[in-house]
Order: C-alpha cells, then sequence, then structure tokens
C-alpha cells in the first residue's frame, strides 16, 4: 500500500480523535467539517478543510487515496439521518468514477441496523432483519450505497453502544437510589469510545481490511446485570427485576476486532476505568 492520503469527513467526538490519532501516528491526514478550523481542537500537523461533505467536489476530492465518514446528524430524527448519512454517502457515490486514487472508504453505520430482537448471537456473516427504528433502515441504505458505488472498496464498520468517561448515562442511573425496574434479560453491546477510535485508525491504515468491522467488545451483557454490578460499585442499591419483561430481548454481538485493538475487551474493564477517573 502506498503512504495513504486520508480525509476524515465529521469532527465529532469520535471524527475530531481519529484524525489527531493518525496525524500524530504520522499519517497524512485531513479533517472536514463546516465550521472554522479553530472550531475543532486538531493537532497542528493535522490538515483541515472547510467544507459541506454535501457540496464536494472531484477536484476536492481527487488527491485523497482513504476517506472516512464518521457523522452524526443535525437532528435525530429520521430525515436528519437521512440528510446526513444518507445524503452524504449519495453524493459521494456520484462522484466514484472520477475519484482514480481513492483505494478505501470507511463508512461508520451503527450495530442498530440489526433489527434481532430476541436476544440472538449475531456475527459479521448474519444478515441484518430489517431493523424497526426508521433512522437504522436509513443508515443501513446508506452503507448499501456506498458498495454498490464503490464495491469491495467500501469497508463498514457497525459499532454498538459507545460508552467513556465523557459518556455517563449508565453511571447515572446506577448512582439513582429509586430504580425503575428492568428488563430480566435485554442484552446490550458496548465500546469504549476510545477503543472505537483505535478501531476506526486502524481499519484505515491496516494492509488488508475486512470488508466488515463489528466495532463491540469481547463482552454482552444484560441491563440487569450491567445495572446490579455498577450499582455496588457505586454503593447504592441494585436495580430489581421487572417482572412483565422475563423474555430475551436485544441481540448479543460477536465481536471480530483484533483483541490487540481493543484496550477494554469487556465492560467491565471500561466502566472501571470510567469510576477510577471519577475517583
Amino acid at each position: 500500500m502506498n503512504t495513504p492520503n486520508i480525509l476524515i469527513i465529521g469532527q465529532g467526538d469520535i471524527g475530531l480523535p481519529v484524525t489527531n490519532k493518525l496525524a500524530q501516528d504520522g499519517f497524512s491526514v485531513t479533517g472536514l467539517a463546516r465550521s472554522e478550523r479553530d472550531h475543532y481542537a486538531l493537532v497542528d500537523s493535522a490538515n483541515f478543510l472547510q467544507a459541506d461533505a454535501l457540496t464536494l467536489t472531484t477536484e476536492q476530492l481527487q488527491s485523497f487515496t482513504h476517506i472516512a465518514i464518521i457523522v452524526t446528524p443535525d437532528e435525530y430524527s429520521t430525515s436528519g439521518y437521512h440528510d446526513s448519512y444518507l445524503a452524504i454517502s449519495q453524493h459521494l457515490a456520484t462522484l466514484t468514477p472520477n475519484l482514480a486514487n481513492l483505494e478505501r472508504v470507511v463508512f461508520i453505520s451503527s450495530t442498530g441496523v440489526y433489527g434481532q430482537d430476541n436476544g440472538e448471537w449475531i456475527d459479521e456473516h448474519t444478515e441484518p432483519m430489517t431493523p424497526e427504528r426508521d433512522a437504522s433502515k436509513v443508515i443501513l441504505q446508506a452503507e448499501q450505497a456506498l458498495q454498490q458505488s464503490f464495491g469491495d472498496k467500501a469497508i463498514i464498520i457497525r459499532p454498538s453502544g459507545i460508552y467513556g468517561r465523557e459518556r455517563l448515562m449508565r453511571v447515572r442511573k446506577a448512582r439513582e437510589p429509586q430504580k425503575e425496574p428492568v428488563a430480566a434479560e435485554h442484552w446490550s453491546n458496548r465500546i469504549m469510545d476510545r477503543d472505537l477510535v483505535t478501531i476506526i485508525a486502524n481499519v484505515l491504515t491496516t494492509e488488508t481490511p475486512k470488508p466488515l468491522y463489528l466495532a463491540t467488545d469481547y463482552r454482552p451483557v444484560t441491563t440487569f446485570e450491567l445495572g446490579v454490578w455498577l450499582s455496588e460499585q457505586v454503593g447504592e442499591a441494585a436495580p430489581t427485576i421487572d417482572e412483565k419483561k422475563t423474555s430475551a430481548t436485544g441481540k448479543r454481538l460477536h465481536s471480530n476486532i483484533p483483541l490487540a485493538w481493543l484496550e477494554y475487551a469487556d465492560w467491565q474493564t471500561g466502566y472501571r476505568d470510567i469510576l477510577d477517573h471519577q475517583a
């Protein structure tokens, strides 16, 4: 592989640290966002392109060999996802014939594209059942638009629930003295935000990437087990089981991320780090 010239579309909570990590690792990388550079805490060695991804031209893109699409919608509605994930993917697809240097397009999707909801195991070979959420259907359409246009140059990363030192919803719930009852067996999956940054950087720069990555740790957990454990850690009462919700729901994801890429290979390691950081 020649030295990659990488474009990161989106400089949010994940895109920005990906750009910075690649720059610090010595890669030629450009972060793209709509606001001016000084809105983003980019390292000096990273390049910056102020642009709207929906109006990018062949001229702006033709020097890049690798592009990553790491976007969040302006609003968390079906139209918000349509105007970001899908619209950007479709726009890039129209430019495909003219991007002679392009070797790889990495799209950050979501494990929400799997409609399975009976506690099933899912791996990289499992076909998604149609998801209930319209937003997830839109994300799946965006994947397909890129795959149809870019073929095997398109690499999909589907992260599970992202958590981290600044993403504390479960910890906040554990600290509540009065808790709502919890489903007996609702399966959940997660990935530490810093591990996701590493995964994306590695997928962009590895010699021979897989076509699809399930960016999740190695240990699915029920929300009940997680709630009990976290409550114990913070010294609060554990949740009780909701007797009306006893059947298995959610899904269990079988990670295909190399273990060496993960600093937090299971949820307990991750939450211990978060709680230690808060102490």
